[in-house]
């Protein structure tokens, strides 16, 4: 039996100046499914959802809500039609509590001039209730885990009777045990007739959880249909706009030279008595949850956090990092998590962003070597095939597997020894994360030894020599490649509880 179809969006075109972000494109989506909206950075999948839920009104095509032409003029409008969108950047006052954060901008009002806390709150609870949350009305947001507050998010749609609710990247940054909490809950939800778009670049979740699909590649619609129809290869591949036998490139053989030694490496709470080291050309993969101190271990070895004992040694020197400039002197770079925080300036453009850490490279007598940076620039782009009109376009205007690289781009230009990538595909697209692994080959061949941490299990055993698997801040053992599966990883992990 057929289902209900909520929203239906027909031969939608969207053009910006010079640009056209959706060409025709179609789409149904109906009660009680999740369906999954897939496809490469810039393929549109945004623009559209951006049109289905208001934020953008001056594009042709029509939009049907239960058959029901509309127009929306803004979000509140989609919000009336039962159409909410839990952004990847999570909307929310973390100052202000759960009930402030929900009804924000919609108050519970009595005697038409006076906020109604009490049924606020109680409004709250009931919904709380209803989706099995266990937090009281009044507990602070701020005070809430990354999964937590999508919880809430998925809950402020509700308190406004969506039908549809769009997910766009929801588990970006939760951990594989909070991940299933907010499956479970979208599940149930699902049961009750609710409608999800999922957008997400993990197809493993696209598989366990969505049921429909469509598949968007520079602006056009490539397909649409049955998931149980399709297969992940197929999928890739129409993402891609061609075939992908192997995502993983081979690994080249690392050297027997110890580039970098970590003994006894610790900081408590957060991890103790970390060793491992990474031989010439070797990568090493950091496996285990988020907030298990993989990323903390990483830090300290660049000079960004203090550690309370232990040893770094590079080269056979050991070296105590006072600052992140002497870590970088001494030929260890970074890329961390959070690309648009600590990775690059969004308002800069990519000459800038890797000109401004090598002043000691690109500076003399206080002025800069104008023809060395343009020639280091334009060279260490090419070689990382940095997709932009030129080395002077925003950052902030590249897509992510770009910005990544441009990332990359700024140690590169250095003579690096060791390189740490802190979950370096993370938000970005199945053809871009491809050319990433490239690259981190070419690294290896280089002789760097590369330290990998990656949530996600099918990268970190493929893209890894070894593997250290990292549990409640401590090192539960080391895999090699050849011995190392996703099942042997977890158990390490729960075994060290």
């Amino acid at each position: 039996m057929s289902k209900r179809t909520i929203i239906e969006l027909k031969n939608i075109r969207k053009e910006f100046p010079g640009v056209v972000a959706l060409d025709h494109v179609n789409m149904k989506i109906q009660e009680g499914t999740i369906h999954a909206l897939v496809g490469e950075n810039g393929a549109g999948k945004s623009t559209l959802m951006k049109i289905l839920s208001g934020t953008y009104q001056n594009y042709e095509g029509t939009l049907l809500c239960e058959g029901q032409e509309i127009r929306l003029k803004n979000e509140k409008e989609a919000f009336l039609h039962g159409i909410s969108i839990v952004a990847q950047e999570l909307n929310y006052v973390s100052e202000l509590s759960i009930a402030e954060n929900l009804f924000l901008g919609r108050e519970q009002q009595k005697n038409k001039f006076f906020l109604d806390k009490k049924k606020r709150n109680e409004v709250t609870a009931e919904l709380l209730k209803q989706m099995n949350l266990d937090y009281e009305p009044t507990t602070l947001m701020g005070s809430l885990s990354v999964a937590q507050r999508q919880m809430i998010e998925i809950l402020k749609s509700l308190s406004r009777n969506s039908k549809v609710i769009i997910m766009d990247e929801p588990t970006s940054a939760l951990t594989s045990a909070e991940t299933e909490i907010l499956f479970r809950k979208i599940m149930e939800l699902k049961e009750k007739g609710i409608a999800f778009v999922f957008i997400t670049h993990r197809l493993e979740e696209v598989y366990k959880i969505c049921d429909q699909y469509t598949v968007l590649r520079d602006g056009k619609e490539v397909q649409s249909g049955l998931l149980k129809d399709v297969t992940a290869d197929q999928l890739i591949s129409m993402m891609v706009g061609r075939a992908i036998e192997d995502i993983y490139p081979e690994l080249p053989a690392s050297g027997e030279e110890v580039v970098i030694k970590v003994e006894n490496l610790t900081n408590r709470p957060v991890y103790q008595d970390i060793s491992f080291d990474i031989k010439a050309g070797e990568i090493l993969g950091l496996a285990g949850m988020m907030g298990a101190g993989r990323s903390e271990i990483a830090r300290t070895i660049f000079g960004m956090d203090k550690r309370e004992s232990g040893e770094v040694f590079l080269c056979g020197r050991k070296c105590r990092f006072k600052s992140v400039r002497s870590a970088i002197n001494s030929g260890i770079a970074m890329v961390t998590e959070d690309r648009g925080v600590f990775g690059f300036v969004g308002v800069q453009s990519i000459k800038e962003n890797i000109k401004l850490p090598n002043g000691d490279l690109f500076a003399a007598h206080g002025f800069w070597k104008s023809k060395k940076i343009e020639k280091s620039v334009n060279e260490i782009c090419r070689k990382l095939s940095v997709k932009a009109p030129d080395t002077n376009t925003l950052v902030g205007n590249l897509s992510g597997g770009n910005q990544q690289k441009v990332v990359l781009a700024k140690w590169l230009v250095r003579n690096v020894k060791v390189l740490i990538l802190d979950e370096p595909t993370r938000g970005i697209d199945v053809g871009a994360k491809q050319e990433i692994y490239r690259l981190i080959t070419d690294l290896s061949k280089r002789g760097i030894a590369i330290l990998l941490i990656s949530s996600d299990m099918p990268e970190v055993l493929s893209m890894s020599h070894r593997i250290a698997v990292i549990a409640h801040g401590s090192l539960a053992g080391i895999l090699n490649r050849a011995e190392a599966d996703q099942d042997k990883i977890m158990k390490m992990i729960v075994e060290a509880n």
